[in-house]
């Protein structure tokens, strides 16, 4: 099957067969499963999610939380071994797919070869009931006839304890439980039980719904509950993008990317997961595959910062509680650079090896053994991340002097760790130096904390964080020039070069016209650029260079060019990011180069980032056209 590209990120988007089948008998005449790919759509309401290839499978869902057991693994387990919620039409023609605009409600619409056709309606409940958010563990699919006599078939196998435990399986009159020896899920659906168990082809004749969740009965009819859920849920995502402050220009692109965003948010406990997988390789056969389903300081901080710039504070009061348990818990000064998202602090990394892989390509990896490195930024990070909540009057929970001084102690440890080697913010598994952006990020929070202390009218404090800060700055801008290469190395004494050190100038040490900076962003683009992509680093790492563009540090570039007035070039590099999305506005973690193909974990919250802050930083203005 072909795809026919998107002309917006919600518009519906068809997928036509190249070939009419053969006629066949009724059992083989339902299409096999799409082959694993990122051409997916993330429902979610910040307590599960689910991915949804083009065709309307349920391929990967993590619960009863983001980190949970995957119950449906296909995504990882190609073939008929793979588990999937799969609602299939027969002799499947096309399809198209959309979500409902400024919603995480998904539509997929199957069309088969007589022009019978369905649409199946996907999404996770969320709305304010009872004055709080009802966000249960739940997904929610409706299936109904749009046009003709379809014929479908429904197929739900759920596997449990990562894809090794097949659930036994009990049925009422008009619901399935899956039991498991550590979960149990009920389905309920006004469809005919027997078919679905049976996984028999029948006629939809109107419309059926499925409520898959916790092994409860619902307190209303099933038809009536889904409706009214998805009514509610339709409402709120609504409402909550109408709050939006967005820039005049890719209007749809910043709404699509805000909800991912939003929907990366673990609402119970206010962390943020970098993605919704694990394993996905950052280049085919690479086995750079690693689990994102935790809460980075690092990201978090940038997915906290682009939701403020659109004056979403809401994710940032949520983060701000998950925060400062973290920061009151180090006792002992040192922080982590992830995790859990209740906290966890030890995810020990661990292979697993009845999944076989994104498409065949392992290992299958739970846990991340960066939870045990030292990585000193993230000391910036937390300060940063925290920064606007002492500042901003419209919040509801402003921060004030107690939370100032428990902040403090984040930054007496980020001078602590200013100027030692550590493992940077790549992670490095086996090569520790002193990263520039680990220096600078000691450097942002100290020249934070000073600001909040001014505007706390602590005057001696905010001396004391300013000097420390001003020294920094010093010391960061002349030991990390590298003459030679007329721009700032990745290190201290380095020579090599790393996408990194371009936030010098978006948290501010440098202005972005200073020509040191300047020459930097163009040494970057002679030796880290192929064509509109941009790689991390120039140096081997843990499993060789790097075959990949890493999209956030793309979206740096292009922040970087927009500040030294170069907004041209950045518009096009722009441009070229937009068009490698896949069909309903989402992105990976990295890019091929040329065949635009996506790597890494999805949906990536740092790539979504990077689309809000470009789309603001080039946008023309509201004043314009108004």
């Amino acid at each position: 099957m072909t795809q026919t590209p998107p002309s917006h990120p919600d518009a519906l988007q068809a997928v036509h067969a190249v070939n009419a089948a053969p006629e066949q008998p009724s059992a083989e005449r339902f299409r096999p499963s799409l082959a694993p790919s990122l051409n997916l759509g993330v429902i979610g309401n910040c307590s599960i999610s689910a991915l949804v290839d083009a065709q309307g499978d349920i391929v990967f869902s993590c619960l009863p939380r983001f980190d949970g057991d995957p119950v449906f693994n296909a995504l990882l387990q190609p073939g008929d071994e793979g588990s999937r919620f799969a609602i299939e039409l027969e002799d499947l023609a096309s399809t198209q797919q959309a979500y409902e605009p400024n919603t995480a409600v998904l539509r997929t619409r199957l069309v088969d070869r007589s022009g019978n056709s369905v649409e199946i309606t996907d999404f996770a409940p969320r709305f304010i009931s009872r004055s709080r958010f009802f966000r249960p563990v739940m997904l929610v699919r409706t299936v109904r006839r749009l046009q003709g006599a379809p014929r479908i078939r429904v197929r739900v196998n759920p596997r449990f304890g990562w894809g090794g435990t097949t659930p036994t399986i009990t049925r009422g009159s008009n619901h399935v439980r899956y039991v498991g020896p550590d979960m149990a899920l009920r389905l309920n659906t006004d469809a005919p039980v027997s078919y679905v168990l049976e996984q028999q082809p029948f006629l939809l004749t109107g419309t059926h719904h499925f409520l898959l969740g916790a092994d409860e009965s619902l307190a209303n009819g099933i038809a009536a509950t889904a409706l009214q859920f998805e009514h509610d849920t339709i409402a709120y995502w609504r409402k909550w993008s109408q709050g939006l402050s967005i820039p005049l220009e890719w209007q749809d692109a910043v709404i699509r990317a805000a909800i991912t965003l939003k929907l990366s948010l673990y609402e119970e406990t206010g962390a943020i997961v970098a993605a919704m997988t694990t394993s996905i390789p950052e280049s085919a056969h690479s086995g750079r595959n690693w689990d994102y389903r935790y809460c980075w300081l690092r990201d978090a901080f940038f997915v906290v910062r682009a939701l403020n710039s659109l004056s979403e504070t809401g994710t940032m009061e949520d983060y701000l509680r998950w925060l400062s348990n973290v920061v009151i818990e180090a006792t002992s000064g040192h922080i982590q650079p992830l995790y859990g998202i209740g906290l966890e602090s030890l995810l020990p990394e661990e292979l697993v090896p009845q999944l076989a892989g994104y498409r065949g390509m392992g290992p299958v990896r739970v846990g991340n053994q960066a939870a045990e490195h030292f990585q000193h930024d993230v000391y910036g990070n937390i300060v940063l991340g925290a920064a606007q909540a002492f500042h901003d009057q419209r919040l509801l929970h402003p921060a004030g002097e107690s939370e100032f001084r428990y902040l403090e102690r984040v930054g007496e440890q980020a001078v602590r760790v200013y100027g030692q080697p550590d493992a940077g913010m790549w992670e490095l598994r086996t090569r520790a130096r002193v990263h520039t952006s680990s220096a600078l990020m000691s450097w942002a929070a100290c020249d934070r904390l000073a600001k909040i202390a001014v505007r706390l009218g602590l005057a001696e404090r905010a001396h004391y964080w300013g000097e420390h800060a001003s020294r920094m700055r010093e010391e960061i801008l002349a030991r990390s020039w590298n003459e030679q290469r007329k721009a700032f190395a990745e290190s201290f004494g380095g020579s090599e070069l790393d996408a990194s050190v371009l936030l010098m100038s978006e948290v501010g040490l440098i202005d972005a016209r200073d020509p040191r900076f300047v020459s930097t962003v163009d040494a970057m683009e002679r030796s880290l650029c192929d064509g509109p992509f941009m790689r991390r680093y120039e140096a081997a790492d843990d499993f060789g260079k790097p075959e990949t563009s890493f999209n956030i540090c793309t979206f740096w570039r292009i922040d970087a060019l927009a500040r030294i007035g170069r907004k041209e070039q950045a518009r096009e590099i722009f441009e070229a990011m937009l068009a490698v999305r896949n069909p309903l506005g989402l992105l990976s973690e990295d890019t091929h180069a040329i065949t635009h193909e996506m790597w890494g974990n999805f949906p990536q919250t740092y790539s979504m980032v990077g689309v809000i802050n470009a789309a603001i930083a080039l946008s023309k203005p509201w004043t314009a056209v108004i």
